[in-house]
């Protein structure tokens, strides 16, 4: 079926897409690019995905060499009802008065509150000898490797945090496997450290979340599309142990996109004022797809919330907000940022009063 806004003459845009981690509102990524797989006006040249991001960007590596934009999908589809239904048995879930009055918080599930105060004091070499991770049988049972180290039509970018330098790792999507997808995303007081080829490594949200630098060199387009899940902004200070500890997790995986942001902004400055040649130097163009508005009502523990509900619940908030940025973007695409960084980072440098 032809999807309503897409002429048949139209040339699909090029666009590459960074995809952000955060647990199970990873989601919300699977309903927009579902929906961009679907409208068919956008065609992805590359992806950088980190954590959560990571899953979608294989899952959807996967699908898409065997079966196009349908199998991709498909394949999305199948990788979160397996997760949610491995997680069914979990004691991590909503207690029954969220259930009741709609709230897909775990802040009330005993579940939850136990494993937050466990975490808190032993670490995952104490709590988890045999290193037991339900999500890496998951991700293995959905997704084939294989298929996705032969993905030629999209370049993948999977990011790592190397624990003992503390820098980025990309791992070779034509070498790469489901350790590397998982130290991708390795939360260090949940899982223990992922040691790939004698390296021990941590979740890539630290270092790069997700990383966008790869692009420059490896993908023939300069729009980026950044799926953004982590609020940037939020008001208020927070008060109690959780909230602080939330709000902490929050700068932190942001603080390298920002950074990020904040050099390509740079370089497209030096490049407008003669300083850079632009025939060297590619000028990115911005694209950010976000609801911070709907997912900063959710609450950090939410993020545990594996339940088909809420996944199909954020999916089609996904859905839904990519729907509406395209429509109003498109014709933006190939031609300019719809992000303007320069207001963005407004007010960060020193301030001079006289």
């Amino acid at each position: 079926m032809k999807h309503p806004h897409k002429s048949p003459a139209a040339k699909p845009k090029r666009i590459n897409l960074a995809l952000q981690g955060g647990g199970a509102h990873g989601a919300f990524t699977w309903g927009v690019l579902d929906y961009l797989l679907e409208d068919g006006r956008l065609e992805i040249a590359a992806i950088s995905g980190t954590s959560a991001g990571a899953m979608n960007a294989v899952a959807l590596a996967d699908g898409y060499t065997a079966g196009g934009a349908d199998g991709a999908r498909e394949k999305l589809h199948g990788f979160w009802q397996t997760m949610s239904d491995a997680a069914r048995g979990s004691p991590i879930k909503r207690a029954p008065i969220d259930v009741m009055m709609g709230y897909w918080s775990l802040d009330r599930s005993w579940g939850y509150q136990v494993m937050d105060a466990m975490s808190r004091m032993f670490s995952p070499y104490q709590l988890n000898p045999m290193n037991m991770n339900p999500l890496k049988d998951v991700l293995e049972s959905c997704v084939d490797f294989e298929c996705v180290r032969h993905c030629d039509s999209i370049q993948l970018y999977i990011s790592a945090t190397n624990v003992e330098t503390g820098k980025v790792k990309i791992f070779d999507s034509r070498l790469l496997t489901a350790d590397m997808v998982m130290a991708s995303a390795c939360l260090p007081n949940v899982f223990r450290s992922v040691i790939i080829d004698g390296v021990p490594y941590w979740d890539g949200g630290y270092i790069g979340n997700p990383a966008l630098f790869l692009f420059h060199s490896g993908s023939d387009t300069a729009d980026i599309v950044v799926v953004q899940i982590n609020p940037i902004e939020r008001k208020g200070v927070p008060q109690t142990t959780q909230e602080i500890q939330n709000r902490a997790n929050e700068i932190s995986f942001n603080s390298s996109l920002l950074k990020e942001l904040r050099a390509i902004d740079f370089v497209a400055r030096l490049i407008e004022e003669g300083k850079l040649d632009e025939a060297q130097y590619r000028l990115e163009r911005i694209h950010i797809i976000e609801n911070e508005t709907a997912l900063m009502k959710l609450g950090a523990s939410s993020k545990m919330n594996a339940e088909w509900a809420f996944l199909t619940h954020l999916r089609d908030l996904g859905r839904e907000t990519a729907a509406s940025w395209l429509d109003r973007n498109h014709a933006d695409i190939g031609k300019r940022s719809t992000v303007d960084l320069r207001r963005m980072f407004q007010g960060i440098g020193p301030q001079h009063h006289g």
